[in-house]
Parts: structure tokens; C-alpha cells; sequence
């Protein structure tokens, strides 16, 4: 299962959700308030509103458990979904998400209060912000103009709401991800860009999360920043791939020694245990 980020539209991962489909049966979705994800979402329940619409999801595709990524904003809800049914979530994968006690910049906070007003001119920062990343991924200028073609097109398509974006970036301030961390059963992959690249979330913030959820391991896609998953999409699957397969050979070696455990207090005939 793939969360999109803070932008809501499932439409934006695109690439993303195709790469992972190539190795696993992968399950997406816009985000609940969105128009078009027809979804009962409740704003006063924030997080867990959204934590709801990941159960809904399994219920209606009838999965039991689900390695379960989230992408910014969505790592958010899918730690959140997580620490709630942790025993549906076989391995849970945080890309770039905002780390504990993240909070806007001064200037975005404004920007959050006044969508309407101000929502323009942060989609038109945004170019700025990803220039940087967008060289180091792409360092071929054709292959980089395709990208932002394809953006461009999907937004036509699948059209944000800077309103309803600026009301999710406020909400990650309310949501206290640190204590939702030590009710995480399932084995955790933290997933960052470079921290030169990073633009949007803190790489050292997102880190955090390895030390805070037991076991979790780190790993940074080269030659990206915030957008990894989006611009290096084979890279992201792989990495997810590579890390749901080591978590299953260790779980089977766990099983075996169980397995051994047990047969080592067996009573053999003629003793007595």
C-alpha cells in the first residue's frame, strides 16, 4: 500500500505506484478529504480519520495485512495507522516524513492561514525549492523537462487544493508521531533523501524515527531529496523490496529457531522432563 503526500491526489505517484506494482500487488488511494476519494473523512479526527481510510482500504480489497509506505505527509498516516492495528501492518515504510515535532516555517505558517491568498505563491516557489533536486536526479536537461512535463500534465488532470493542503500541513503539528512510535510492531524502513537536497523536510528530523521505533533501519536514495520516491521510482522499489525481503528471511529464521527451541524440550522416550 502506497500513501501519497501532502498534495492528496494518488495521480502525483504515479511512477511511484507503478514501480512498486512491478515487484508487489500494490493498493493507493487519494487522500480522504479529497473529493475524489469518496471516503467519510471526519477533520476533527485528523490523523485517525485518515488512519480509518487505510483500514477501509484492506476491508474492501480483503487484506488481511499489508506492507504499508507512506510518502511526506502520508509516512504520517500510515505511522499512525501503524501504531492502531499494528497487527495489519507487515512491514511499515516512512518516506521522507516530517520528523517529531516538525513545525512550519514562519513564513509557510502564514502562508497556511491565508491559502487562498498566499497558495499561489507557494506552488510557484516550488520549482525553486526542487531545482537542486530535480539536477541531481536528472542530470540530462531533456529527462528532467519530462519530468516536470509529466507534473504538469497530472496537475491538469488531477487538480490540489492549496486549501486543503494548507489545512494538512497544519495538522502535522498537532500530531505527536514520538509517542505513536513505541507501539510500532512491525519492522520499519526510514527512507530519506540527501540531506543537501532535502528542501522541504529535515533529513536529520526524519532519521529520528530509527531511533525511535525498535529495529528500524535507515536508507537514503543517492541523487535525490524530498521527491526521491517520485524521481527515482525504480530505486525507492527496489529499496522497499530489498528490505521486505531480508525482514522475511530473518522471520523465518526466527521461526526455525523457535521451531528448534521447541523440538530441544521435547521429552525424548524414557526421560523425564
Amino acid at each position: 500500500m502506497f500513501i501519497p503526500g501532502l498534495q492528496g491526489r494518488w495521480e502525483f505517484t504515479r511512477g511511484t505506484v507503478d514501480a512498486l506494482s512491478s515487484r508487489f500487488r500494490t493498493l493507493t488511494f487519494s487522500l480522504g478529504d479529497e473529493p475524489s476519494a469518496r471516503f467519510p473523512f471526519q477533520p476533527e479526527r485528523g490523523f485517525d480519520s485518515y488512519a480509518d481510510q487505510v483500514a477501509a482500504v484492506l476491508d474492501r480489497t480483503g487484506t488481511d495485512r499489508a506492507i504499508v509506505c507512506g510518502l511526506s505527509f502520508g509516512g504520517l498516516v500510515a505511522l499512525k495507522f501503524a501504531a492502531r492495528q499494528p497487527e495489519r501492518v507487515e512491514a511499515l515504510v516512512l518516506a521522507s516524513a516530517p520528523g517529531p515535532g516538525w513545525r512550519l516555517r514562519r513564513r509557510h505558517e502564514i502562508y497556511a492561514r491565508f491559502p487562498w491568498v498566499f497558495g499561489p505563491i507557494f506552488l510557484m516557489e516550488a520549482p525553486m525549492r526542487a531545482r537542486s533536486e530535480l539536477r541531481a536526479a536528472f542530470p540530462d536537461s531533456a529527462a528532467r523537462r519530462a519530468f516536470v512535463w509529466r507534473l504538469v500534465r497530472t496537475l491538469a488532470t488531477a487538480p490540489i487544493s492549496v486549501t486543503r493542503m494548507a489545512r494538512r500541513a497544519r495538522l502535522i503539528g498537532t500530531y505527536d508521531s514520538a509517542s505513536d512510535c513505541a507501539r510500532i510492531a512491525a519492522p520499519t524502513l526510514v527512507v530519506t533523501g540527501e540531506a543537501n537536497l532535502d528542501h522541504v523536510v529535515p533529513v536529520d528530523g526524519s532519521s529520528r524515527y530509527v531511533e525511535l521505533i525498535a529495529g528500524a533501519r535507515q536508507s537514503v536514495l543517492r541523487n535525490s531529496g524530498h521527491q526521491g520516491t517520485l524521481t527515482r521510482p525504480d530505486a525507492f522499489a527496489a529499496t522497499v523490496g530489498e528490505f521486505t525481503g531480508e525482514t522475511t528471511r530473518e522471520e523465518k529464521r526466527e521461526e526455525k529457531r523457535d521451531e528448534k527451541t521447541r523440538d530441544d524440550k521435547t521429552p525424548t522416550p524414557g526421560r523425564v522432563a
